[in-house]
């Protein structure tokens, strides 16, 4: 079941949502070996040892372990040096056995994020943050796309929600959700807006949203009075609180009777963004192997 039923609203089980993509996934790349193919590869880089990061990367090994994608993580140091880390880059890029290549955030702050991004093959660029793939989504073109924002549309059509015609508001502007989401929304015919911190009287533009996304990390900040009446809510921030809890940007339990469908944190869109990540990966593949299957 991806959806458990609580009185008037569907909380939407991204779990198992993304465990029925990771098996279909799996079973593409079984059928790559069946053919005699090599399986996709992904190189993973971590610098240093934050314990967050840490954690991401450890998730997103065991999905590509679990799917069959070859997957290594290549860890450095905290003080390696920015040419180091460019050199290993494009050691990866040169190497034809390589599809996927991503770099976990963030960097100490001797390293330029940007000019890392940069200096990755756009066409091994799983995550989809280099600056051609960022300029082809706004101009339309075939591109690799942001994981989270497929996530969140995966989402909505795994539970069958509308998107053409409907108001759609975005709170948080990043490059990583807000702005491509927003894009991606405007090209499945959803009227679209972007808020944000500095955006007054936040309650009055979010409760116009027939779908509210939320990705400012900021917790409970959605509360009943933010929502319209059966809107559907997509939380993905995610903070953690004295007590050691996850908890989103929506305050849940105040919201959720209001609406009729609501993504929990954790356990809503944080797997379907690994999840896609790994569709990426397979995308990367077969791009390289003279395959069009770019995730439109």
């Amino acid at each position: 079941m991806r959806l458990r039923r609580c009185f008037c609203f569907m909380i939407i089980d991204g779990k198992s949502i993304a465990q029925n993509l990771r098996s279909s996934l799996r079973i593409k790349v079984e059928e790559y070996k069946k053919h005699g193919m090599r399986v996709p590869t992904l190189r993973v880089i971590l610098v240093g040892d934050n314990p967050a990061s840490l954690s991401y990367v450890n998730g997103k090994l065991k999905a590509a372990a679990e799917i069959g994608i070859d997957s290594r993580l290549l860890h450095l140091s905290s003080d390696c040096s920015e040419s180091e880390l460019l050199l290993l880059i494009e050691k990866l890029n040169q190497n034809t056995d390589i599809d996927g290549i991503l770099v976990q955030l963030p960097l100490p702050s001797h390293i330029n994020e940007q000019k890392l991004l940069r200096s990755i093959n756009p066409q091994k660029d799983v995550d989809g943050f280099h600056p051609e793939n960022v300029a082809k989504l706004w101009l339309g073109e075939s591109c690799i796309k942001p994981c989270t924002p497929l996530g969140i549309l995966a989402l909505l059509d795994n539970c069958n929600i509308e998107i053409e015609g409907k108001e759609a508001v975005i709170v948080g502007r990043s490059n990583i959700v807000g702005k491509p989401l927003a894009k991606m929304l405007l090209d499945r015919n959803a009227t679209v807006t972007i808020a944000h911190s500095h955006t007054p009287n936040l309650h009055l533009v979010t409760s116009r949203a027939d779908i509210l996304i939320t990705a400012v990390g900021s917790p409970h900040l959605i509360t009943a009075d933010y929502v319209k009446d059966n809107a559907v809510v997509i939380d993905v921030g995610i903070s953690r609180l004295p007590d050691g809890h996850l908890t989103g940007d929506v305050d849940f339990e105040e919201v959720k009777n209001k609406v009729s469908y609501i993504t929990p944190v954790p356990g809503g869109v944080g797997p379907l963004t690994i999840a896609m990540l790994m569709q990426n990966t397979i995308d990367c593949y077969m791009l390289h192997n003279n395959k069009n299957t770019y995730n439109l």
